[in-house]
Formats: C-alpha cells, structure tokens, sequence
C-alpha cells in the first residue's frame, strides 16, 4: 500500500512487532533517561524517548482505571477508556513534527477549564492565578540559570586561555589581569607584567628571555590546545554527541515544530557548558555566542518540567523556547533588547504578543543576573565593550558602505566553502575521525597563531582591542602615534602620524586576517561547541581597523583634499579607527547570517552610542544585499539544508503554478490510500495496515466505496489505544470490531465486544480541494504548523499531502535533489 509518509516518520525505527493478544513497542518501554546517545560522527543511530520529551504522564500510569460497563455479554457492553485522558495518546515519537494546531486547542480547552472552575472555590481561584503566573516564574529561573551559567563559562574561558601561556603564583585561581590587580608591584605602562604572574619557561627553567624560552612557552601553548581541544572532542563524543556545533540551526527547526530527542537534555546542557569552556581556551577559531543560545534553551526545556503547563503541551513549551534564546543572546552579548529582536527575527517560527514580553523578561532578568556575577570584572558584561566620543561624518559613509559590501563578499564566500567542507565530512571517510579532524585543526591553529601576537590572544581580547578608541593611557601597538602636540582639550587627541608600532600591528593584523579568514572554513562544524559571532566579528573588525588607520592616515597628511577640507582641519580628531572596526565587525556578522535589525541593536547595545546607527544600519543592509545577490541563504538555514532538516522557511515566496493535484499522494499509477472505515473493521485489520506500513497516521472513511471522509486518526495514538485495551480489557480480541462514530454499529449477539475509538479521532481535519493552487497550501503549512492537510474532491478523499512533500516539492521547483529532505 502506499500512501502518504504523514509528519516527519521516525528513522530506523524497530518494525512493530504483534500478535493475537497485542504488541509492544521497544521504544516505548524504554529506558527514560538521556544515557541513549547518538554516535553521529559515525555509525547508527540508536534513539530512545529520553525525560527531556516525556511521552507519559509518569503520575497517571500508576493509578490509571478504566470504565467497564458491567458484564461482558454481547453487543451491550462496549468499551470506551478513553473517556479519560490515556497515558500517551497525543505526544509524538523522535524526529516526528508536532500539530500546532492541536496543541493551540488542547491548551485553549485546558485553560477554559480552569477559568470556569475559578470560581467554584477559593483553592480553584488560586490554582488559576498560580497557572497564570507560572509562565513568568519559569521566565525568572530561565534567565537566573542561563546568567549564572554565562558568568561561569566566562570566568573558566578567561582563566583557561591564560593557563596557555603562564600561571599565577599567588593563586593559580587568577587569570593573567587578576593577577596582576593585585600585585603592589605593578606599574600603569606594563600593567601585564607583574613578579606574581610567571610564563611556562619562568616556571621551568627559571628564566623568560632567549631562544629556548620561547620554544618551551610555544611548546606549552601548543601542548595545552591539543589537551583542551581533545578533552571537548572526547567528552562531546562519548556523552552528549548533540552538544557539538552552533546549535541555533537545531534550534531553529525545533522551534518550528520538529522534535529531536535528547537535543535539549540534561546530558547535553553539562557537557556543552563544559566543552564549550575547552572549545574556547584551546584557541580554536570559534566563539561561545551561539552555543550559549543552546545552554539557553537546554535551561529552559529542563525547567519547563516543573510546570505541568509546558511538559504536556509541545506549543507551549517552544513559545518558552524563543524567550530561552532571547536570554542566550542577552548573556552572549550583554544586550537584552538585541536578544528579544535576535529570537524574533532569526530563529523564533511562531512569536505572540505574549512571547515577546516574556522574551524580553527572560532576558532582562538572565543580563542582571551576569551583571551580578560581573565576570570581567569591569562591570560589563561583555569584554569588547566600548564607548566612542567622536562624531562622524557623512562622507565616511563610502567607506562604511565599502565595508557593508565586503561583509557581503565575505560571508557568501565563507558559506559556500564551509558548506562544501562539512558536504565532504559527511560524505567521506573524513566524518569518522572526528576526533583527529578536531587534533589537526587545533595544531594548526594553535603553531601559526603563536608567533602573532593578535593571534595568540583570545578573538574577544583582539576585537576589545580593535575597537577600542586609542587615547592617551593606551600603550598598545595599534597607539603607537607621534605625538607632537602639546596641550589636548577634552577627551579627544587629534589625529597623529602612525609611528613604528602602528605599521607593525598593520602587517600582524593583515597575517591574522588571513589565518581567521580561512581556518573558521574549516573549524565550523567540528564535534566541539563552536560559534560563529566572534570569527565572524574578528574578520570585520580587521578589516575595518586597517581601512579606519588608512583613512587617518590619508586625512592627516591630506587634510587639504576636497573631501576632508570641510570638516577635517589639521590637528582635529576627525577619523575613528575602533568605529570603521566595529562597522566592519557589524557587516561581516550580517553577511554570515543574514540578521539585520537585531545585528545592528546589538551592536549599538554593545558600543552604547546611539549616535552610530546610522553608519551599523548602512553596512548591515549592504552586506545583506550583496550576500542575497550570491545566495539567498544566511549560514543557518544552509546547515538546515545541509542536514535535511524538515524546515519550511517562513521568508521564502512560493511562486510556482502547481495545484494540489500535482503534489498530493497516491499519484495517478500509485496504488490507492490506505485509509480506516469508521465500522467495519476489527483489531486485526488496523494492526495489519499498522504493521505493513510506516505512516504516521490515517485517514477515516465512511466506507471504502463512498470515501468520504470522517476524521484522522494518529498511528501513536491507534498503537497506544489498541495497546491499553488489550491489557485492561477481557473482552477486547483480534475479532473485536473498532469503531469511531458515536453509536456503535450493529452486530450479532455473539460477537466479541467492540473498541469505541471516537475520542482519539481528529474531527476536523484540514483539507483542500483538489484545485487548491500550491501558493495557498504552502502559506497553510506554514501559518498554521500542520503535520498534514487532506485532498479531496467534490467532497471525497482523493489523497493527501504532508509536510514532507511539500518540502520536496519546494527542494524540487528549485531543482534541487527533493530526496534530501530527510533527517540526515
């Protein structure tokens, strides 16, 4: 028979195996922990329902009775257990994609209950007021959890990435500044040098200077990569194989609907945060900003099962999801508003008034609370805070622009190459040295960053340091200017002649641009936590610090020129080499991943001047348009692509001529659509048509002759009921006749007693005709989150279309292989 594959049908999953008394499913009787890992690097699959979806409500199994109505003789006894809610029935198998609309319905009944028994009792009142502010406490502890675990994830990279070079001898506790904050012996020019904090080769051999010192302190950084990057890669490997990546692809298609078991566990929010610590200290091209979107979202699915609200109600549970993200980017970024416009913009699929507030609680809260723990110790909650003091003018809007369109440039060219890498990890032999792959790359990394100084320091350091505005207590490389003036007035220090520091930060900062341009090809996608904000920053903010110096440079020794006599006069601070920095920072970002509003909120979030939105606006949409005019598609919804993921973008327009005729199945020479009458068949009918195919659900008909249609009925939900009846109910045999109307149907006095299954049947399907233009059916998919909608003609079932097809339609309009549109 075949027939529609409804909803997103469970990979590899065990054939159902039956007999004349009933059937168990392995994955139902298993274990119900997060231990059931996946290897995906290599090898099969094995997945189980783990505690992060439970599918059964635990409390109700135990003390679970069923109405029977006396005895058991003839047609007059009938059973109908399903009067109360059976354990099971309405939750959804791994890798299965949810009904929203269900879910929404099921939510507006249970509170329509509640509202209306409020005023039956003062324990009934508070019982709805609890409910209703439930949503806002699981908010609050959202935000407490994600903070904290930021403040710590912070804390450790620090102290870890300085653990490469030295160790501090009054508390090996300290990072390098701490260090040295405490020592009396410190002078303000080399504020990092202090007796306390003692490099590698001090330690050792006793000295720091020559040849053989730096060779040991070169050996040490290395050594000490290798070590965290392996410890990531293993602990990712053997416990949390979903802990690697970005995340927010995953989590995008999450929150459309999907469900991936384990992805949001327990198991995988340890060993994230703690991988994602040695992901960063080991130096590798990478940053934590996307992967605290995850350790986000792990927080808020685990939390959300203390509230019976969000563990019953997939819906519900994904609408605390999006604030979860918002919270993951205010902590990233230490930018609240950035977070809320982040969730809505790029990952959020279904975003309500009531979500956004919520959103923008979650990450109010989550901001205060690593604000609290002050992890830099600077009270900031990001290390590349800045504050600028110039103003700009118009003209510099050329070089913001040049930098919007080579932001575009850029991103494009790395998503089809990092894109086309990780096609060849999966495809060869490559994806199954994961471990290796990772050891190759940080060595590499990690021998050619040590020689450059902007290298070896974390990218957060580098990008603090390319956006920062040289004044006259900074004694950088990048503020080595001739100073030949000799009063300021105000903060601002006219613009200066380069000196020999300055020339020599431009060539190690060009060598860096380099390594970051083509290592992060090669580093996004590992099995480590690996983000792409801060690469993406890091590239930009090069790039823009180099055009920001030739721009002071050209408008000091040519201040005469046509385009700088009006408003740059000698000795006047007219050009902002940290702000061309973080414009450049802002245009690569929004070529990588297509962000926009939030990208620039962000940014000025992270600067604190407003007076810069209109420069971050003009390279944001730039580079936008320049990747669009290359590839449609942001680095997200490529790695979406590239895993098969069922997503249906919301952004993309339909514009093909096809009908629902064309798309729906059975096609013309296909077989017919397997379908349950409503009272004609027996047990063993409906776990024949169960155990002979694979869908994920079925259309009931009035007969097989007429074909119109009744309702539709759930394959879990069948196997569940079918199940329950069997073990709780003497009369229910192979021979007992099924039905889902409300009146059972005629039959001799010495059948078996029949099977009401009424309330598990959806009534009201949605369905189309035949002639629905596919425009039409595509914006039903996606405004309403169907698994599947029914065809059917002058009022008969004629066939139906799911989710899946209509994605592989969509895959083949763009001429693109429709068959992989399946979870990879």
């Amino acid at each position: 028979m075949a027939s529609p594959w409804l909803g997103q049908q469970s990979l590899g999953s065990a054939a159902v195996a039956m007999n004349n008394k009933g059937f168990r499913r392995g994955s139902f009787q298993s274990s119900t922990s997060d231990e059931d890992m996946v290897e995906i690097a290599g090898g099969a699959l094995d997945f189980s329902i783990t505690d992060d979806d439970p599918p059964l409500d635990r409390e109700m199994l135990g003390g679970f009775s069923l109405y029977n109505g006396g005895g058991m003789n003839g047609t007059s006894q009938m059973m109908d257990f399903l009067e109360e809610p059976l354990p099971g029935v309405g939750t959804y198998e791994d890798f299965n994609t949810i009904d929203w609309v269900r879910e929404k319905s099921r939510d507006r009944d249970r509170h329509r209950e509640i509202a209306s028994k409020s005023k039956e009792s003062t324990w009934a009142l508070i019982h709805s007021v609890s409910d209703a502010f439930s949503g806002w406490l699981l908010m609050l502890l959202i935000g407490l959890l994600a903070g904290s675990l930021a403040g710590l994830i912070d804390i450790s990279a620090h102290w870890m990435t300085d653990l490469k070079e030295g160790l501090c001898l009054s508390g090996f506790w300290f990072n390098h500044e701490h260090c040295c904050w405490n020592s009396n012996e410190t002078t303000f020019e080399d504020r990092d040098k202090c007796p306390e904090w003692e490099s590698w080769s001090q330690l050792i051999i006793g000295h720091g200077e020559g040849a053989f010192a730096y060779i040991l302190n070169y050996f040490m950084y290395v050594l000490w990569a290798l070590v965290f990057s392996l410890l990531a890669v293993l602990l990712v490997r053997g416990f949390a194989p979903y802990a690697c990546g970005s995340g927010i692809p995953e989590i995008k298609t999450i929150l459309s609907g999907f469900i991936i078991r384990g992805y949001l566990g327990k198991w995988t929010l340890i060993i994230k945060t703690v991988t994602l610590v040695l992901a960063v200290s080991s130096g590798l091209s990478l940053g934590k900003e996307g992967p605290l979107v995850h350790v986000a979202c792990c927080c808020g699915n685990i939390l959300c099962h203390l509230f019976t609200k969000y563990r019953k109600n997939e819906a519900k549970r994904r609408e605390v999801l999006s604030a979860a993200a918002a919270a993951g980017v205010s902590v990233a970024f230490g930018a609240p508003i950035g977070g809320v416009l982040f969730s809505l913009e790029e990952v959020s699929y279904y975003f309500p008034l009531k979500t956004l507030w919520r959103s923008f609680f979650a990450a109010l809260v989550a901001a205060f609370t690593l604000r609290s723990i002050n992890p830099f110790g600077n009270s900031r909650l990001v290390l590349f805070y800045v504050e600028f003091h110039t103003p700009w003018h118009l003209l510099e809007l050329v070089p913001f622009i040049l930098l919007g369109i080579f932001g575009g440039l850029w991103g494009s060219f790395f998503i089809r190459s990092n894109i086309a890498w990780c096609r060849r990890r999966k495809t060869t032999k490559l994806g199954k040295y994961p471990v290796l792959e990772v050891l190759v790359v940080t060595a590499i990394t990690a021998v050619l960053a040590f020689p450059n100084e902007y290298t070896r320091m974390s990218t957060s350091e580098l990008i603090s340091e390319l956006f920062n505005d040289c004044g006259l207590l900074d004694f950088s490389k990048l503020c080595e200017y001739v100073n030949d003036f000799n009063s300021t007035t105000g903060d601002d220090l006219p613009d200066r002649a380069a000196g020999p520091g300055v020339y020599t930060a431009m060539w190690q900062l060009a060598l860096a641009l380099i390594l970051k341009v083509f290592i992060t090809i090669f580093t996004f996608g590992m099995k480590v936590p690996s983000g792409l904000f801060i690469p993406s920053m890091a590239v930009g903010a090069i790039v823009g610090r180099l055009l920001g110096v030739g721009m002071e440079q050209l408008a000091y020794y040519h201040h005469d020129w046509t385009i700088f006599s009006g408003w740059c006069s000698q000795g006047a601070d007219c050009i902002t080499p940290g702000l061309y920095a973080m414009v450049g920072a802002a245009a690569c970002l929004g070529g990588v991943t297509r962000m926009t509003v939030s990208l620039v909120v962000i940014m000025f979030e992270l600067t604190g001047g407003l007076e810069y939105i209109v420069p971050l606006m003009a390279a944001a949409m730039t580079s936008k348009w320049v990747a669009d005019a290359i590839g449609r598609e942001g680095i997200y919804d490529a790695h979406i692509r590239l895993n098969g993921y069922p997503f249906l973008e919301a952004k993309e327009e339909f514009s093909h001529k096809t009908l629902a005729m064309d798309v729906m199945k059975p096609r013309r020479n296909d077989p017919v659509l397997t379908v349950l009458t409503q009272d004609s068949m027996t047990v063993e009918d409906v776990e024949a048509i169960i155990n002979e195919t694979t869908y994920s659900g079925y259309p009931v008909v009035v007969s097989r002759e007429s074909q119109r249609l009744v309702g539709f009925v759930l394959r879990r939900d069948l196997i569940i009921s079918i199940e329950n009846a069997r073990k709780k109910q003497d009369g229910i045999v192979s021979t007992s006749v099924i039905y889902f109307t409300d009146h059972s149907p005629p039959l001799p006095p010495s059948s078996p007693s029949m099977l009401k299954l009424r309330s598990i049947l959806d009534l009201s399907p949605f369905t189309v005709t035949d002639q629905t233009p596919m425009e039409i059916v595509v914006d039903i998919f996606r405004k309403l989150g169907l698994r599947q909608c029914l065809v059917t003609h002058n009022g008969k079932l004629l066939g139906i279309i799911t989710k899946k097809d209509v994605l592989k339609h969509i895959a083949q309009m763009a001429n693109q292989d429709p068959d992989s549109i399946l979870f990879n």
